[in-house]
């Protein structure tokens, strides 16, 4: 019987890995480089080890805070930030979509019920925006990866476009341009239940004493550690291409501080480019490194973090058409301001907010292979 199980499990575990397509590009990507360029593909694969290494505490403090939430109970304490006044729930919503844990795909039940029992699409799109450029996880990767005043900004950006999103719908309604916005049939994709915003919270802050919980929090740690790790293995490998191989001048001309439309070309660039918030982080450094504008580097990952699959279908399988383009709208619009507002805090003080410009110390031993 034990036999048996195990032949009809092996294939299930070997189909789910087959099935994985970053496993796969990796795994494509190395045997390319060491088939056509063994010496870089020896070089990227020092390089990608060593920056999964030198980022690894912040990697294990980023899933530990996410599984906790999760097991806890506490992510869903951020539905109490959509209840109350419109006007004060889109601050509050826009704020508790930075700082809230949830994955795009995560944040679809929560928004579902919302929407389901009646609470106003404003401050429900202010979240949508904000949740996916920013959570506590990717402000620890960020900091880690690029930079604090980074990081910092990012967070404040995520906050000012859910603002901007949340009144800009608010205003929309009350010019009664924006009716019935909901599809017949909103749904979660990822499997879970919609949240109901009736059942109280029960939040367990010492969660390892019920088994459940644990195996939650062990779940929860167990998918996210994989998840980050593949994005953040394929997203160095990619740096590492880009250091031996990218000419710096070329970065610094169509992306570089010398080019004043280095923020609109970054941020539609980022709409097909950007992967997600996590592999995000290195590429963002290694360009910064040849030369791109910190404000055409915010423009980008704010751009795309709103226009990536995962954050657009779920606003997408909830809403009708003319507010999803309404969202996108938002996003590319917010990327730009965000972009152009930091480039002139750059020029005023100098450069005296990043003065902590990240410095690859393997960025020679690459450069060597070209």
């Amino acid at each position: 019987m034990n036999p048996a199980t195990q032949t009809i499990r092996r294939p299930n575990a070997l189909t789910s890995i087959l099935n994985d397509r970053v496993l796969i590009l990796i795994i494509l990507f190395l045997a390319i480089l060491f088939v056509f360029a063994k010496n870089q593909g020896i070089a990227s694969l020092s390089f990608t080890a060593r920056s999964l290494i030198q980022i690894s505490p912040f990697f294990l403090l980023a899933i530990l805070f996410a599984a906790y939430a999760k097991a806890s109970g506490a992510d869903q304490l951020i539905a109490r930030a959509f209840s109350g006044n419109t006007t004060a729930a889109i601050f509050a919503a826009s704020l508790a979509g930075a700082l809230s844990p949830f994955c795009s795909c995560g944040v679809i039940p929560v928004i579902a019920g919302m929407l389901a029992s009646g609470v106003p699409l404003a401050p429900v799109m202010a979240f949508c925006v904000s949740s996916p450029i920013m959570d506590p996880e990717m402000f620890i990767l960020t900091a880690a990866g690029i930079n604090i005043n980074f990081a910092i900004a990012k967070t404040i950006t995520a906050i000012g476009m859910g603002l901007l999103a949340g009144y800009a719908v608010l205003g929309l309604q009350r010019l009664g341009y924006i009716r019935q916005p909901l599809k017949k049939a909103t749904g979660c994709g990822c499997g879970q239940p919609a949240f109901d915003a009736q059942v109280p919270i029960k939040i367990a802050w010492v969660f390892w004493r019920e088994p459940t919980r644990k195996n939650e929090f062990i779940t929860q740690f167990r998918e996210n550690g994989f998840f980050l790790a593949k994005w953040m293995t394929m997203a160095f490998l990619i740096e590492s291409l880009m250091i031996a191989y990218v000419p710096a001048e070329t970065v610094a001309s169509f992306v570089g501080i010398d080019n004043s439309m280095a923020v609109p070309i970054a941020s539609f660039i980022g709409i097909p480019a950007y992967m997600n918030g996590y592999a995000a982080i290195p590429l963002i450094s290694g360009l910064m490194e040849l030369g791109m504008a910190p404000g055409a580097a915010l423009s980008f990952v704010t751009a795309g973090a709103v226009s990536s699959i995962p954050a657009a279908l779920a606003v997408y399988a909830l809403v009708k058409r003319s507010v999803f383009l309404l969202y996108l709208t938002i996003g590319v619009v917010g990327s730009l301001f965000a972009g152009y507002l930091y480039s002139l805090i750059q020029f005023f003080y100098k450069g005296h907010l990043y003065l902590c410009s990240p410095k690859n110390i393997w960025s020679e031993e690459l450069q060597g292979n070209r």
